[in-house]
């Protein structure tokens, strides 16, 4: 099998595309969107964002201590990349947009009302590293839009058709090829005896 060999880049693909939103005290509430985004631990939980310094929500989060994650989805993928390419020192990106700042429940900086999940953090350490800075936050609070809560009372994210970031492009999700631990489940007496019926049939 042929494979070209490229130079070191970020080729780690598809990521979530988030946008954060944040603000200082007295000031208009900004959002970022950011594809560097990922989990780093669940206990406690903590999430990571990867921000350049020069962009205006670096130092805003950096000085109010924290910021809220907000999932994206096809209905905002506009906005989504909207927020990405404009600048909060001119833009009030939230009255552009047409967005509604959720108040949050842990800390000051307000969520997104229109995105299914709006995930509240606290800066727990900064890591300098060289185009981007990480900024690791523990999760402190979490809300979810009750529209995708089932029957089960289980959240059912996918409902909200989340978008993804790859190479430059959104693209939503494909469909469901498995759950987590699916393929080392064993199959159940039920089952076994389901097929037994069928073959006498």
């Amino acid at each position: 099998m042929a494979k070209e060999i490229w130079r070191p880049g970020n080729m780690l693909y598809p990521i979530p595309a988030v946008m954060v939103s944040c603000q200082r005290q007295g000031e208009k509430p900004n959002i970022i969107t950011v594809a560097w985004a990922g989990n780093v631990c669940s206990s406690p939980a903590m999430l990571s964002i990867s921000v350049r310094k020069e962009r205006y929500s670096y130092d805003i989060i950096k000085e109010s201590g924290e910021f809220v994650v907000n999932l994206t989805t096809k209905k905002l993928a506009k906005a989504t990349d909207w927020c990405g390419v404009r600048s909060g020192r001119d833009y009030d990106k939230f009255k552009e947009m047409k967005l509604t700042p959720l108040p949050s429940q842990k800390i000051s900086a307000p969520g997104i009302a229109e995105c299914p999940v709006n995930i509240e953090c606290k800066v727990h350490s900064i890591v300098e590293l060289g185009s981007h800075d990480m900024f690791i936050g523990e999760v402190v609070s979490v809300s979810v839009d009750d529209a995708y809560m089932d029957s089960k009372g289980r959240f059912n994210l996918a409902k909200s058709n989340p978008i993804a970031y790859s190479h430059g492009e959104y693209y939503t999700l494909g469909e469901k090829v498995g759950k987590f631990g699916y393929s080392v489940v064993k199959k159940t007496k039920n089952t076994k005896k389901s097929k037994n019926n069928k073959k006498n049939k």
